[in-house]
């Protein structure tokens, strides 16, 4: 079900409150440009900073907007499994296709314990799940073995992987025998771990260019890897300026550029330096997106 550019949504605000029109504004652009699915209320969405209604809300939204003409993979996670369920049953409810679960930080577990948190999750919700690998955010990761033990249940059916690893997809196809979305969790190095055996990304770069992004890993999916290195190259300086200062702030101010939000983070997260500014518009202009 899952392959492509997927877009890791951001949470627009405007004057601190959820702008709902900026985002079903975003979410029909993301259809209109081509994106092969969406994935609201992620680490990219400033999930931890979303009060329980806000969450929910867009779900609701992404879902509705989107109306079945790309997937919704919803963000659910949590590192207490109980709020994980819920989140994940409230996705049910919404109409979304499948959750994105990510576990393990601040309780640092380990690997059984992640296999039983997973498992919990699994085991009390309904809607296929994704696991989010990024050990650089909840210093905890999955090992290979325990991901093949986790694609053993029946609903759980790729992973997010931000290991930044790039033998992960070979080592994981070589244990895990059912068809499983192994989609990338970074931009930069997308490329590669698909040649690797991956099936797409979870792209931050695809709140910009969602139609540059969804062309690249078009030429992936045909095997064209050259073309497609061709294109990373031409991103690549996008990609960079967008991490400069912590996410989502430099994607949310590329976004006040097209005019689809405004560039408001929620604290932790601030306002960009001016130098990082001229940066990324320095970027979209070189690629012709402004």
């Amino acid at each position: 079900m899952f392959h492509g550019a997927i877009t890791a949504l951001i949470t627009p605000f405007r004057d601190g409150q959820l702008d709902e029109d900026a985002l079903r504004k975003i979410v029909r652009w993301q259809i209109d440009q081509g994106i092969n699915g969406l994935v609201p209320v992620g680490t990219t969405g400033e999930s931890p900073t979303l009060s329980e209604h806000e969450h929910k809300r867009v779900i609701e939204i992404t879902v509705q907007e989107a109306n079945k003409a790309v997937p919704v993979l919803a963000g659910a996670g949590s590192n207490n499994p109980v709020e994980a369920v819920t989140y994940s049953e409230y996705a049910h409810q919404a109409g979304a296709d499948a959750t994105l679960h990510v576990a393990g930080y601040y309780n640092r577990p380990n690997q059984a314990g992640l296999y039983e948190h997973f498992k919990y999750v699994h085991d009390n919700s309904q809607l296929p799940i994704i696991l989010y690998n990024i050990p650089p955010r909840s210093i905890v990761g999955l090992d290979v073995d325990t991901m093949a033990k986790l694609a053993e249940l029946p609903r759980i059916i790729g992973v997010k992987d931000a290991t930044g690893d790039l033998t992960r997809p070979i080592r994981e196809r070589a244990l895990i025998n059912k068809p499983f979305s192994y989609l990338s969790g970074d931009d930069v190095t997308s490329v590669a771990y698909n040649i690797g055996g991956g099936n797409g990304c979870i792209s931050v770069t695809a709140n910009i260019a969602p139609k540059l992004m969804t062309e690249l890993h078009a030429l992936c999916s045909q095997g064209q890897f050259v073309e497609a290195a061709r294109l990373q190259d031409k991103l690549f300086a996008l990609h960079s300026a967008l991490f400069i200062e912590p996410n989502p702030a430099g994607p949310k101010y590329a976004m006040s550029l097209l005019g689809l939000c405004t560039e408001e983070c929620r604290l932790p997260i601030v306002a960009l330096q001016d130098s990082t500014k001229a940066t990324i518009k320095a970027a979209m202009e070189a690629i012709n997106l402004i």
